[in-house]
């Protein structure tokens, strides 16, 4: 049976599987150290559209299908897609799955939104009302700067604790059918506001709940970091790392040695000019789909806590003079032996 624990989590009792997944990336991750996990690679910006708005939805739709195809299923095998991205009214989303004929929960978590999108669908399958459920996430720094900064014409300068959005999309086929990746349990992140207003540190915004949702992930299920070959921040960056780990060290909570964070491994930072690192919707979810997943699939990694983590602000908020709570989400997925193996 499906059990609540503590808290703020769940631990699955018949587990549902990741039984495809797909990462589509942009330019400039073409020349990131992850390049080459991604499933499909674009050198163009608008992935063959007229504007970054639509070249997002267009990567939603490739990373979509694709992770269906993966999943050896078709697309009316699946019950419900749970997407998001950063866009007003998740126009990025909704525009590129609009001709699937599939049921829609949009979502928006900033970029936690691919650990919301895997608990609920996750949630969804253990729970039995759908066998086959699509999780996806996406971003588009074209897109994304236009909306909540500058338009890139303008060549405004930015300061170290700045963090670059990622291009890109990563979908998931969350299913009842066994695979080799499954999901144990999830943590749901509470929204922490320390009362930080720089937007251009998103690190220092989105630390204190990645801090506050693993530290619950522990004491609901009673376990040390150390339970996890790796702890996976989605895009907290080199400022938000240090903060992250300096404040779980005040609760005597050390991750230092197995945690990792996605903003910080999808780029060459110094070489890509990047500054702290990357971040966006596509971020956690390209290095879970492209890269995280295969460390799982081959048994390398047998448990791995995912924590993206998201900014609360829109540009209404931010012109308010409003703080920028944070929130996290974190998932349980681990290694599977599959029967008969």
């Amino acid at each position: 049976m499906n059990e609540k624990k503590g808290k703020q989590s769940i631990k699955f009792g018949n587990p549902p599987y990741i039984l495809g997944a797909a990462a589509v990336a942009g330019p400039k991750e073409i020349d990131g150290p992850m390049a080459r996990y991604f499933d499909r690679v674009s050198e163009d910006a608008t992935f063959g559209k007229d504007s970054w708005e639509e070249g997002e939805s267009e990567m939603v739709r490739q990373a979509v299908t694709l992770a269906i195809q993966k999943a050896g299923i078709v697309k009316q095998d699946i019950r419900y897609i749970f997407a998001g991205d950063l866009l007003g009214q998740l126009i990025a989303s909704t525009f590129g799955i609009k001709d699937m004929e599939i049921p829609v929960f949009g979502l928006y978590g900033a970029c936690s939104t691919c650990g919301e999108a895997l608990s609920l669908a996750s949630m969804t399958v253990a729970a039995g009302y759908a066998d086959n459920v699509i999780a996806e996430a996406s971003s588009h720094y074209g897109s994304a700067e236009k909306q909540f900064r500058f338009p890139l014409e303008y060549g405004n300068q930015r300061p170290l604790s700045a963090t670059w959005t990622v291009t890109g999309s990563g979908a998931f086929v969350v299913s009842d059918r066994e695979s080799d990746v499954c999901i144990q349990g999830v943590t749901t992140g509470q929204i922490v506001d320390y009362g930080v207003k720089d937007s251009l540190n998103m690190g220092a915004c989105m630390a204190p709940a990645a801090a506050a949702v693993i530290y619950q992930n522990l004491q609901d299920f009673g376990i040390k970091p150390t339970y996890y070959d790796r702890i996976i921040t989605g895009d907290l960056g080199k400022v938000g790392k240090t903060i992250l780990e300096d404040l779980l060290s005040m609760n005597n909570v050390d991750i230092s040695a197995n945690h990792m964070d996605c903003g910080i491994e999808i780029f060459e930072n110094e070489e890509q000019d990047t500054h702290s690192g990357g971040s966006g919707c596509g971020c956690s979810a390209t290095v879970l789909a492209g890269y995280i997943l295969k460390k799982l699939s081959s048994g390398e990694w047998k448990r791995v806590l995912f924590v993206p983590t998201g900014a609360l602000l829109s540009t209404v908020s931010y012109n308010e003079g409003q703080t920028i709570p944070g929130i996290a989400h974190a998932v349980m997925i681990e290694h599977h032996e599959k029967k008969g193996e």
